[in-house]
């Protein structure tokens, strides 16, 4: 019997609450009536919103309109839609060869950002990256959700790759999970859920790095609530595409 590593941190204070709580919100978002017939325009604006999130956290803040015109050519917005675009490709491959997929990851969201010669390469952490892609590798054991949040805490912290690593991070959580099926549709924006909290996101990232209890339960239970509002974004997306046919 393989014994899930993370386990323990379900124990610290009001994580396994929250966490309910947000799979709670995510079953009840995956009941709206627009996913029966209209699912795949809903996924392809939780993708564009989660894209244009996930730039807007890096420090390239557009107007969502402006990214749909396509009129944005900010390069960290166009690697994060590319990055968006390229998920389900990689849902597979993800559980079997991390590095490979984080790698390819950094290609899509740096190009254009970095030298050439960056894109792909570590420049930090190649021994917590190692132990990051062991835990993720075939791991049926850790619940999606804490699994998701660990592998963005990691990365995120680490910055491991130059340029828009925090683009990258955010992906591979959400390649957890949709490749575990909490979230087999990829309907759940938790990049959206992090900008709401940005200020959270950050200082719960922070105190995730330090290591402590304490830390590591901050960044959990913001997490949390990030998916918590990004599930609870695909009735506001649902709504307006009800309301557009």
């Amino acid at each position: 019997m393989h014994v899930d590593p993370l386990a323990p941190l379900l124990d610290l204070a009001d994580v396994a609450p929250a966490f309910a709580e947000a799979r709670n919100t995510v079953d009840a978002a995956m009941r709206h009536r627009a996913l029966r017939r209209h699912g795949g325009q809903v996924a392809a604006e939780a993708s564009l919103r989660a894209a244009v999130a996930s730039a807007a956290l890096e420090g390239s803040t557009y107007d969502l309109e402006e990214v749909r015109g396509g009129t944005v050519t900010d390069p960290t917005v166009q690697g994060a839609l590319r990055v968006a675009e390229s998920l389900g490709g990689l849902v597979d491959l993800w559980p079997r060869a991390p590095r490979q997929v984080l790698a390819k990851l950094h290609v899509l969201a740096a190009r254009g950002v970095v030298h050439d010669h960056d894109l792909g390469r570590l420049v930090s952490g190649a021994e917590r990256i190692d132990a990051l892609s062991a835990l993720v590798a075939g791991n049926e054991e850790t619940p999606p959700l804490l699994l998701a949040a660990i592998v963005h805490a990691e990365l995120i912290t680490l910055r491991p790759f130059a340029g828009p690593a925090g683009v990258v991070a955010r992906a591979a959580a959400r390649l957890t999970l949709i490749g575990r099926g909490f979230d087999p549709r990829g309907l759940v924006g938790v990049e959206a859920g992090h900008l709401e909290r940005e200020p959270e996101y950050v200082g719960s990232a922070g105190a995730y790095a330090t290591g402590t209890p304490d830390g590591v339960r901050s960044w959990l239970r913001h997490y949390a609530s990030a998916v918590t509002a990004g599930a609870q974004q695909i009735a506001v997306i649902g709504d307006g595409v009800l309301a557009a046919v």
